[in-house]
């Protein structure tokens, strides 16, 4: 046996994957394209998954200590990354409010609600993309075989 086929693990297929099962000559690439949409700011990273995923677990959650919890997160760093979105935005995407007769509790605005749906739109579209791509690379094309 070949050492390259010696020690290759078979991986489980990923969700959304285009990875075949089994490769033949002639048959589609072994290749999958990968991304994840970012947003860039001024300051660095503006959107991300985590981020993202961060606010929609704060939607879920109404706090910030439980959606980092949720995402075995640290409250600094969940509270690092909504300082950083809400600083960068035009508009806080998460507000907070303290004490009163029902305790506090976090929310994401509206702002931050269209955010949210922009960026899942945005990584859907890079997906198809990535999926339509990939079943044309081929680089046994490219080198020439």
């Amino acid at each position: 046996m070949a050492h390259d086929q010696k020690h290759k693990r078979k991986k489980p297929k990923e969700k959304g994957s285009v990875t075949p099962d089994r490769v033949t000559p002639g048959s589609m690439t072994p290749y999958v394209l990968k991304g994840r949409v970012w947003v860039d700011g001024p300051d660095g990273t503006f959107l991300g998954y985590g981020r993202i995923v961060l606010m929609e677990r704060i939607k879920e959650h109404g706090s910030i200590t439980k959606a980092a919890k949720s995402m075995d997160m640290s409250y600094r760093h969940a509270w690092e990354l909504i300082d950083s979105m809400n600083s960068q935005a035009p508009e806080p995407f998460v507000v907070t409010s303290t004490g009163g007769q029902g305790g506090g509790g976090t929310v994401v605005t509206k702002p931050g609600e269209q955010a949210i749906r922009k960026f899942w739109k945005t990584q859907d579209a890079l997906r198809r993309f990535l999926a339509k791509e990939g079943m044309k690379y081929d680089l046994e094309k490219v080198s020439g075989k």
